[in-house]
């Protein structure tokens, strides 16, 4: 919805001060859930509070709830008691959604919560809340279409009709055997089309050839990379005995994605913790500091080395230290930035770690001799003495084939240990940067003059 601006807010909350709930009602009956949820993220709690209590249909509030900033959502999980919870949320939403919205509640709460739900409910969602974050487990869920692969075309068409009340979309059928293992899929057109009788047997209708699955335990980033791989909508999860569990389906993909977006951004930035604007001075502080902290750190060592290398006898050095700082850290993090994008696409692996580092090697000697020229013919231009222009055009060139190695290794190290490797195109190598540039230069400045 892109028509929400100051005088829509304006109108709707004196609607909701007045308590014109009629007006209130007609305004969101025509809306999507997503919409609603975009004009509730801009209201307070108490609003959002009142306006979920108006909307009739309680399907589409659920499904508003789910599209709702996590934060608000807390705020009006806050104002529903346990039962409300249950009847009016949980009873509309699909498993996976019900899972993440028990999971974001205080412990103590979604164990009286889970209490509430019948013995089934409750034994599905505490299995899936018992997957780790980030795994193929945790992002499924259990609302699929299965037939086994012994039916008959007329007894699958019954299953299928019982099951299919209990998904809003059948993505696939999938097959299984007695035991409940994955064999493969049925296509909704060999179903109708390609069967001689209802007594015609599903294993000579499904497809047999290799299936695209994943266990729960494996990584999300895993998920994410088949399903863009394969162009896949859905797809299967299986234990470690292949029985199908459940299914990823391509919305929750896209979700999270866009998580991982903002993570890589907000990490990139310097920050430590996923904040949003509205949250609290002290969290906001608690998410900016320690970068800060680091980049303060690193100015101290800057100015150190300045002290160090002792440049009264050379003061002309000092007035090249910002562009020797600033070209280093944006070579940097250009190296660094290509590498995460490729560790994150998989398309750098250990089998071509070399030919990447080749190639950024050949990259940054490139990008060396050209900004060297270019510093070396604009600083004689400038009138500066010779001998300065070029010590600064031959450490612009080794701090630009430093930093561009050094943006390539560092994303690498990081993801070999298992931590994110995002974390490389922050402030850290920045930082690192400038002072080894700092180093390089005064060094090849000594030497030299």
């Amino acid at each position: 919805m892109s028509d929400i601006n100051k005088e829509y807010l304006l109108a709707l909350r004196s609607d909701v001060e007045q308590k014109h709930d009629e007006a209130l009602v007609q305004r969101f009956d025509s809306m999507h859930p997503a919409d609603i949820a975009e004009v509730f993220n801009h209201l307070n709690a108490e609003e959002v509070g009142y306006l979920f209590k108006l909307i009739d249909d309680k399907e589409r509030a659920a499904d508003m709830l789910v599209e709702l900033d996590e934060d608000v959502r807390e705020m009006l999980m806050a104002q529903l008691t346990n039962r409300e919870i249950v009847e009016e949320v949980l009873a509309y939403i699909e498993s996976d959604d019900a899972a993440d919205v028990v999971g974001e509640l205080p412990e103590a709460r979604a164990e009286e919560v889970l209490a509430q739900l019948k013995d089934e409910d409750q034994e599905e969602l505490i299995n899936l809340l018992s997957f780790s974050e980030g795994t193929a487990g945790a992002l499924m869920g259990t609302e699929l279409v299965a037939v086994q692969v012994n039916w008959s075309v007329a007894q699958a068409v019954r299953e299928m009709r019982s099951q299919a009340e209990e998904v809003d979309r059948v993505h696939s059928i999938y097959v299984v055997n007695d035991a409940g293992q994955l064999k493969g899929r049925l296509s909704i057109r060999k179903l109708l089309f390609a069967a001689s009788s209802a007594r015609t047997s599903i294993e000579d209708l499904y497809d047999s050839e290799e299936i695209r699955s994943v266990k729960t335990s494996d990584p999300s980033e895993e998920v994410v990379q088949i399903m863009k791989k394969y162009d896949l909508v859905a797809l299967p999860v299986v234990d470690e005995h292949q029985r199908l569990l459940g299914r990823i389906t391509i919305d929750d993909v896209v979700d999270l994605m866009e998580e991982e977006a903002e993570k890589d951004y907000q990490l990139a930035s310097g920050l430590s913790e996923d904040v949003e604007s509205s949250d609290s001075v002290w969290a906001q502080t608690r998410a900016r500091l320690p970068w800060l902290l680091i980049g303060l750190g690193g100015g101290l060592a800057g100015a150190y080395i300045i002290g160090v290398f002792d440049i009264e006898h050379f003061p002309a050095l000092a007035l090249f230290i910002p562009l020797i700082a600033a070209m280093g850290g944006n070579v940097g993090v250009q190296s660094a930035a290509i590498v995460v994008q490729g560790l994150a696409s998989q398309s750098i692996g250990e089998d071509n770690i070399g030919a990447r580092l080749v190639k950024e090697l050949s990259v940054a000697l490139v990008n060396a001799v050209i900004c060297a020229a270019v510093i070396m013919i604009a600083s004689l231009a400038l009138d500066y003495q010779v001998n300065l222009s070029l010590t600064v055009s031959l450490a612009l060139f080794a701090v630009i084939v430093f930093a561009a190695l050094f943006g390539t290794f560092v994303p690498l190290i990081l993801n070999r240990f298992n931590i994110d490797p995002a974390l490389a195109t922050g402030p850290f190598i920045t930082t690192a940067n400038d002072i080894i540039g700092l180093i390089i230069y005064f060094a090849i400045g000594m030497a030299l003059l």
